[in-house]
């Protein structure tokens, strides 16, 4: 009976944990932009995990790794919500994702309750640090969710990113709260008066630093100005068919041709924004009606009295021994997520997109995993071929780099365009199927860091949200009323050898320095106890 009775009791205390984990859940999410604020209330990132690191201290072993699946799996359901409108699957997927890898997380942050005693809480911010780390590596790279992003209103703060990237950031932000959380647990402050004055100086310093750094920027001279008119067209991407592509295509020249008599010196559309591929149906017209659909978009590229840079899916020949049309009336041909500038009356250069959207646009194990991949085949997923070139663009003497939609969530990717000669980055990015602005926004809030970390103005073009300029200070400027049609002239400082950011030179080191002491801290721990 007496077993039993403590059976009633830790299922008792495992369902009040439950609880617990998802109401901090969702109060997670509000720092974020939701359905209660486009914006999102950022400061509550600052105070988001204590009840979860506060459950972990005093939660049993064996209610952990369950603990976290709940966390995980409803704090992405409350968060990525709009992923419903992109596909029934997807808003299982990210989740259920999610979910396994906080089902991991959490005993490990567990276990530096017991291997690192008084400085657990230290011990744990390196552990969040390097799992928001290592969980943005490889095809199932994530970044949405991230501490940082909830915070681009402080700007002030958040200027470190020139040095650290969002890491430092997100190792201050853990450590207050993992410090905040062991202070709740052991009922005092008294034997943590260093470690608060330490967090406290790390606040300083930062805050110092970035208000150094905006007076720095922002009191710094460009060399000239290049007008770029961002085209924002708000169409739906989920309708198809010559109609429609060509009733977009007319929007587009509509807006564009608005926005030349403002005398722009550069003219950009979004991610796809002409669909039809260019490549394919400029060399194999096999469909009259597309072919003479591309044909006019091509010659109305190249009469612009300026450049023109749009997204556009570039499809080539798969198997060069086979037609175009093989015989089950099927295209014989691989397709890129590329960008094309169009310029003295040709195409220039083009960029092929490097980072794709794991599921929805890319799904490598066809072979590990064929009853996935079938699934999926079943619900319309379609993907593209990655690319591999960081291509910088060059025309009269500026340069520029076209980060693809989802790429300008990852900062390596912008410091790889700077560091080969970008003078601004232009995201091209199609956010329209969410249907949701918090969805749109953050999006942009992940992108606010590129410009920071690179010291690069960076405009972001896209279908219907966010279009806007960011500073290199992360002031976000002029944004364009999201789904709507419109078009707006964004004036990009260039600054000529403006020199890269330590960030720049080496993306992510931070990241990866803390990842390496995370490791080092838990081996470390283990070996002692093991031979203790």
């Amino acid at each position: 009976m007496g077993g039993f009775r403590m059976f009633l009791k830790g299922l008792g205390v495992f369902i009040l944990e439950s609880f617990a984990m998802v109401l901090a859940a969702f109060v997670a999410s509000l720092a974020f932009p939701s359905p209660f604020d486009d914006e999102g209330w950022g400061w509550i990132a600052f105070v988001s995990l204590v009840p979860v690191f506060y459950v972990i201290n005093r939660t049993r072993w064996s209610h952990a790794p369950f603990l976290g699946l709940v966390y995980g799996f409803m704090f992405y359901i409350f968060y990525n919500y709009w992923l419903s409108t992109f596909h029934p699957l997807a808003i299982l997927i990210a989740p259920i994702l999610e979910s396994v890898q906080y089902m991991v997380l959490f005993p490990v942050l567990k276990s530096a309750t017991s291997l690192f005693g008084k400085r657990s809480h230290v011990v744990q911010a390196f552990f969040y640090v390097a799992y928001l780390y290592l969980t943005q590596q490889g095809f199932l790279g994530y970044p949405y969710g991230n501490l940082s992003s909830a915070v681009t209103s402080f700007r002030t703060l958040i200027q470190i990113a020139d040095i650290t990237g969002i890491w430092g950031i997100c190792l201050v932000m853990t450590l207050t709260q993992t410090l905040a959380a062991k202070m709740l647990v052991e009922h005092g402050l008294s034997a943590y008066y260093v470690d608060v004055m330490l967090v406290v100086s790390l606040y300083l310093a930062m805050l110092i630093y970035g208000m150094f750094a905006i007076w720095r920027y922002e009191c710094q001279e460009p060399d000239r100005i290049v007008r770029i008119a961002s085209v924002q067209h708000s169409a739906d991407s989920w309708e198809g068919g010559d109609a429609t592509y060509r009733r977009n295509f007319e929007t587009l020249t509509a807006l564009t041709e608005e926005a030349l008599e403002e005398e722009p010196d550069l003219v950009a559309w979004s991610e796809t924004a002409f669909v039809p591929s260019v490549t394919w149906n400029m060399q194999y017209p096999i469909t009259p009606a597309r072919y003479r659909l591309t044909k006019e978009f091509v010659d109305f590229g190249l009469s612009m009295p300026v450049p023109l840079v749009t997204g556009n899916p570039e499809s080539v020949i798969a198997d060069e021994s086979l037609p175009p049309v093989l015989s089950d009336g099927t295209m014989n041909w691989k397709k890129y997520n590329t960008v094309i500038l169009f310029a003295d009356g040709q195409v220039r250069q083009t960029y092929r997109k490097q980072h794709l959207v794991p599921f929805t646009e890319h799904f490598p194990y066809e072979k590990e995993l064929p009853w996935l991949y079938e699934l999926l085949l079943a619900n319309d997923y379609n993907w593209w071929e990655e690319g591999y070139e960081e291509t910088v663009f060059h025309y009269d003497g500026y340069s520029f780099s076209t980060p693809i939609c989802f790429e300008d969530t990852f900062g390596y990717i912008s410091a790889g365009f700077v560091a080969n000669g970008a003078d601004f980055l232009l995201n091209m990015t199609n956010d329209v199927w969410s249907g949701a602005v918090p969805a749109e926004v953050q999006h942009m809030q992940l992108a606010v860091f590129r410009a920071i970390e690179n010291r690069r103005p960076l405009v972001r073009s896209t279908n219907s949200g966010i279009s806007c300029m960011v500073t290199t200070t992360g002031e976000v400027v002029d944004p364009m009323e999201p789904f709507t049609q419109s078009w707006h002239i964004y004036e990009v400082p260039i600054v000529e050898d403006a020199g890269l950011t330590f960030y720049t030179m080496f993306p992510d080191l931070f990241a990866k320095l803390f990842t390496i002491i995370a490791f080092s801290c838990l081996a470390f721990g283990i070996g002692r106890r093991l031979y203790s």
